[in-house]
């Protein structure tokens, strides 16, 4: 099956490029182009429509997530496989609400990544073990949580994450600063953070990912 796989390869460190797509070929698997930017992988990708794309997260001109976005309305047939040294939370939402099918660190084996391209291919979504555990640790509670913040509220933690102001708030929304201050205890609470002054605006600063999506 792998020498009927076409992959294309896009990382913007050469030595990285050049051993992983030297071993993906020796292991059978059809690499038919590489890129070192995103700009150059979107043009392959478009251009070729490998079967999978396997890509670095940080990259010049387009990052990774920027090249899978804009491959979403292109009626491709490509599966994406991230490769990355990220492991922080805000990347791997990012990942989970781009669709990724694969999630994989570079310090991992190529056994690995063997087995993730053979399940990405089969229509398996295929991710690290530490993806799964910061998912489920980190990510998956702070939802659960957001979950619980009422209408008014949600409107309220949008508004901080957008940098407004107590009374800024307030005057968008026609209520009262108290109003909004009452609603921001209310979110300190339901949140379970702590009731120093700048431990909401923090929350929301490393978070918008999470607050884009409710």
């Amino acid at each position: 099956m792998a020498k009927n796989l076409t992959i294309v390869v896009a990382d913007d460190h050469p030595m990285l490029l050049k051993g992983l797509t030297e071993e993906l070929t020796a292991n059978g698997f059809n690499v038919i182009d590489t890129a070192v930017n995103g700009a150059i992988a979107l043009e392959l990708i478009t251009r070729l429509n490998p079967d999978i794309a396997i890509l670095d997260i940080e990259m010049p001109l387009l990052s990774g997530f920027e090249v899978i976005k804009k491959c979403e309305d292109k009626n491709l047939k490509t599966k994406f496989i991230v490769l990355t040294s990220h492991k922080e939370s805000r990347f791997i939402f990012k990942a989970k609400t781009l669709n990724i099918s694969g999630y994989l660190l570079k310090d991992e084996p190529f056994q690995e990544i063997q087995k993730c391209i053979h399940s990405v291919f089969n229509g398996e979504h295929y991710y690290s073990s530490t993806f799964n555990d910061v998912f489920d640790k980190e990510i998956s509670p702070k939802i659960q949580k957001i979950k619980l913040l009422s209408p008014s509220e949600r409107t309220i933690i949008r508004l901080i994450a957008d940098n407004k102001s107590s009374k800024e708030i307030s005057e968008s929304l026609l209520i009262s600063i108290r109003t909004v201050q009452k609603h921001r205890s209310n979110i300190i609470n339901k949140l379970d953070l702590s009731s120093d002054q700048d431990a909401l605006n923090n929350w929301v600063a490393t978070n918008k990912l999470l607050l884009a999506s409710i």
